[in-house]
């Protein structure tokens, strides 16, 4: 496997590749001001961009969306770690909820990772668009009333939204903020709180999640050169030192802004992520 990896890579041309690996240097500075920012693992635009940037350098389609998926866990791994511990040292983190959610959410990225390996690109695709749109439609349009409770439920059910997480975030490639979020504001948690669960909650999916991307896209043809499974390590080298760099900067942010600003300025992001599938769905 890796002699084959190592032939590819001279073959690609450096007028291509320079350019793209200043945009993906680029993309994971962003992404480690989201990650900050909104208690996510930045997944909702690395997916997106790598999906693009693995179209660029030949990837075969079979393999493109679960390869971004994969990659962008991975990228995900030291951005919640960073995130996670800027918002529990700030004391805004529910420990319950994570102890609860623990294994559901270990469940649930384990059997998202088995799906990967024989799912379509439009499964991961369909999802992203589901889960982003609602999360925007709740963020951008929902009042103070828009609430299935003023408390978060226990038990089993409580368990079931772990699990739920943990394979959504699995074939959407991103570290659970976006549908953690929308879960605790439903349940009456201030925006804050979520956002300082929802970093934790990364951690909890990036790990394994990535683990499992590895083994289901292990022996694949058509991948990118130095890739490991359905994880390119090409991007992750040159994504991960950008994010870490910049997420303490998105942490100040989501301390620092309003309420509201918080919302709209999420709402807005995940509306675009989701119109972006939704034209590729369309065949655009």
């Amino acid at each position: 496997m890796i002699p084959q990896i190592a032939a590819a890579l001279p073959a690609a041309d450096p007028a291509v590749l320079l350019p793209l690996a200043l945009l993906l240097a680029a993309a994971g500075a962003v992404t480690g001001v989201l990650a900050g920012l909104f208690g996510v693992g930045g997944g909702a635009i690395t997916v997106p961009l790598l999906y693009e940037v693995f179209g660029l350098l030949g990837v075969a389609d079979e393999v493109r969306m679960p390869l971004a998926v994969g990659t962008s866990l991975a990228i995900i791994i030291p951005t919640s770690l960073q995130s996670a511990r800027g918002h529990y040292l700030r004391g805004a983190m529910d420990t319950a909820v994570i102890r609860a959610w623990a294994l559901p959410v270990l469940a649930g990225v384990l059997a998202g990772a088995a799906i990967a390996r024989v799912a379509p690109a439009a499964v991961f695709q369909a999802v992203f668009v589901l889960v982003a749109g609602v999360n925007a439609v709740k963020l951008l349009f929902g009042r103070d009333g828009w609430r299935l409770s003023g408390m978060l439920p226990g038990g089993w059910l409580l368990r079931l939204y772990g699990l739920a997480i943990g394979l959504a975030s699995a074939l959407m490639g991103i570290g659970g903020g976006a549908i953690t979020n929308l879960i605790l504001t439903l349940h009456g948690r201030d925006i804050r709180n979520s956002v300082a669960t929802a970093s934790a909650v990364g951690v909890l999916i990036s790990i394994p999640g990535t683990a499992g991307y590895v083994w289901a896209g292990w022996g694949r043809a058509g991948l990118a050169p130095f890739s490991l499974g359905f994880v390119s390590l090409l991007a992750f080298a040159l994504m991960v030192p950008a994010t870490v760099l910049t997420t303490r900067i998105g942490v100040r942010l989501a301390h620092a802004l309003p309420r509201r600003a918080l919302e709209l300025g999420f709402g807005l992001f995940l509306l675009l992520v989701a119109a972006r599938f939704v034209v590729t769905l369309a065949g655009g």
